[in-house]
């Protein structure tokens, strides 16, 4: 009797704690998909490519992202109002990025990513030079990983 309480229980014991999917992920493989995505997205600031800005870049009403400088950037209209004006007011410009971290999230679907830029552009008659720190934050969709937040600050001083 006993035995046939018990196999119920242990049923329902397995199916709660030890049948839920396991998920496996490739972590280099996703972190190397992850810095595909930046490195699209810097080449799409340096060529003024704004298909492929937005292609790297989600689309929703309510995303939030802080440039380096400036109130927050709310919403892809927002931000793409920016980035053409970005890319009318600077001329010539070229990033170099160094230290690159990229971290994919347990489940495989959330990835953050930190970096430094060197950002050289011509406004006007003026060169510019500007140290940037940056801040990531990826999404995995259907259609393959996404930038969904930025953060970009330059050290006071």
């Amino acid at each position: 009797m006993l035995i046939k309480t018990m196999i119920p229980l242990l049923a329902i014991i397995l199916l709660a704690f030890g049948c839920q999917p396991q998920v496996t992920v490739d972590v280099e493989a996703e972190k190397g998909a992850v810095a595909g995505v930046l490195d699209n997205y810097v080449k799409s600031i340096v060529d003024e490519d704004m298909n492929l800005y937005g292609q790297v870049m989600a689309h929703g009403a309510d995303m939030v992202n802080f440039g380096g400088f400036g109130d927050p950037i709310i919403g892809w209209e927002a931000l793409e109002t920016v980035i053409n004006g970005q890319n009318e007011m600077l001329s010539e410009t070229s990033i170099d990025v160094s230290d690159v971290n990229i971290h994919i999230g347990p489940d495989g679907n959330i990835a953050w990513a930190t970096s430094l830029w060197l950002l050289k552009a011509m406004a006007g008659e003026n060169e510019m030079n500007l140290p940037i720190r940056c801040t990531w934050i990826l999404e995995k969709r259907e259609a393959g990983w996404t930038v969904v937040h930025f953060h970009k600050s330059m050290a006071a001083g």
